[in-house]
């Protein structure tokens, strides 16, 4: 049976984007691999999206505090205004989120406000399909937004991992692809090559690899598997070196999305390839953001949780001047309700804002607040389509093609930094 490329690595390789061969590998062959890669560029932009699961109460995370809308439908969850960061002269951030403030403060934070979806689900398994697939008119859709952009920019020749999601639940869909094997790694060690089970002469694996194909055979699935090899030791090298460089230097707080979050960095400064990197928040706790009962305190962790750890990873990656190369973006399924319900929490909700951090945004508020009376039944209503978003990042950031991805063109925001 004929079998291609990609079918041998899927089977060959199952969820693993790195061949697992020896792990000790003579110097020449490191350099080989790594000068021998063309493609390869220092200066490449990397996404980092992370997923607060449940549905985030934007109202509590970027509070209105001057509307009498605010106070007179939250009796118990609303947020005194002494106690907030202030924004401007209308909005502040939650108490817990002076990390958040920071960022703004130093133009590393935009806020992208009333963001939403057409024909919107409010409920949780609906909504996130959506986001993932950013498809409103067709959620049974197979594949994920960001898998179409990377099978778009996937070459049958390629060494590299262009996504990875780093995180200890179930690998979220928007990374399901159809030509590329997207990763799931709780750290850097799985992504360094293991030694072959059952070998000890691990020179001569090397002393193979590093043989050229014979002419007319550098296209071959043996040329092919040789220069994966070579790339997976010379990514292993890379690893190791950062992370026994970072160790007790980076300050992150011992939070699990800060962990998370040290990682992603890690493999940033490896410079593996790696273009898109997707993480969450709140999948592992007990009903994450969806606070239908007793949010004040579970909220405020979470927001406190959320700012400190994306502030930490980008201050880390400012001192080592990568910043300007890396741009995050938050994004949860829905808001919540303007009233809060007789449990003291909230219900499913419709628009939120969406945070983007980095070195290379404008900053500041994008969009106006929502109106918190004319609403979306008992939601504020979203203005900002959240495909607009994902143009953004995509076109402008990635240098990828949005329109092939999200089946039309949106209009870009104006949120980044020539």
């Amino acid at each position: 049976m004929f079998c291609t490329r990609r079918d041998f690595l899927k089977t060959a390789l199952g969820t693993s984007t790195l061949l697992s061969f020896s792990s000790v590998a003579p110097n020449f062959l490191i350099r080989t691999a790594t000068a021998g890669d063309p493609h390869r560029d220092d200066g490449r932009t990397v996404l980092v999206v992370l997923q607060l699961s449940g549905g985030n109460d934007g109202l509590n995370t970027v509070v209105p505090y001057e509307d009498d809308e605010y106070a007179r439908n939250r009796p118990t969850l609303a947020l005194p205004p002494k106690d907030l960061h202030k924004i401007n002269s209308s909005l502040g951030f939650h108490p817990r989120m002076g990390a958040f403030m920071r960022l703004y403060e130093d133009g590393h934070l935009t806020i992208v406000q009333g963001v939403g979806s057409p024909n919107p689900d409010r409920d949780h398994d609906g909504a996130m399909r959506i986001w993932h697939t950013a498809d409103p008119d067709r959620p049974s859709r197979q594949t994920g937004w960001l898998g179409r952009a990377v099978d778009n920019v996937w070459r049958a020749d390629t060494t590299e991992a262009p996504a990875v999601f780093v995180g200890p639940i179930a690998q979220p869909f928007a990374l399901n692809a159809e030509s590329v094997i997207v990763s799931s790694i709780q750290s850097p060690d799985d992504l360094m090559a293991r030694e072959m089970p059952g070998r000890t002469d691990g020179q001569s694996v090397w002393k193979n690899a590093a043989e050229l194909p014979r002419p007319g055979q550098q296209n071959s699935l043996l040329g092919f598997l040789q220069r994966c090899t070579l790339k997976a030791h010379a990514n292993t090298r890379r690893i190791e070196a950062v992370t026994k460089a970072a160790a007790g230097t980076a300050e992150y707080p011992s939070f699990r999305l800060a962990g998370t979050l040290r990682t992603v960095a890690q493999l940033i400064r490896a410079d593996t390839g790696i273009r898109i990197f997707f993480t969450e928040l709140g999948g592992g706790g007990i009903g994450g953001f969806d606070n239908h009962a007793n949010q004040l305190g579970n909220h405020c962790a979470l927001l406190h949780q959320l700012s400190e750890s994306v502030a930490a990873f980008v201050y880390d990656l400012k001192r080592d001047k990568l910043l300007d190369r890396v741009l995050l973006m938050t994004f949860s399924e829905f808001g919540r309700t303007v009233k809060e319900n007789g449990r003291r929490g909230t219900g499913h909700g419709a628009a939120a804002p969406i945070f983007m951090a980095g070195g290379r945004l404008k900053g500041g508020l994008v969009g106006a607040h929502p109106s918190l009376t004319d609403l979306d039944g008992d939601a504020p209503k979203f203005h900002t389509d959240f495909r607009r978003v994902y143009a953004t990042v995509l076109d402008r950031w990635l240098g990828f093609e949005s329109r092939s991805v999200l089946g039309k063109q949106f209009e870009a925001l104006d949120i980044l930094d020539a």
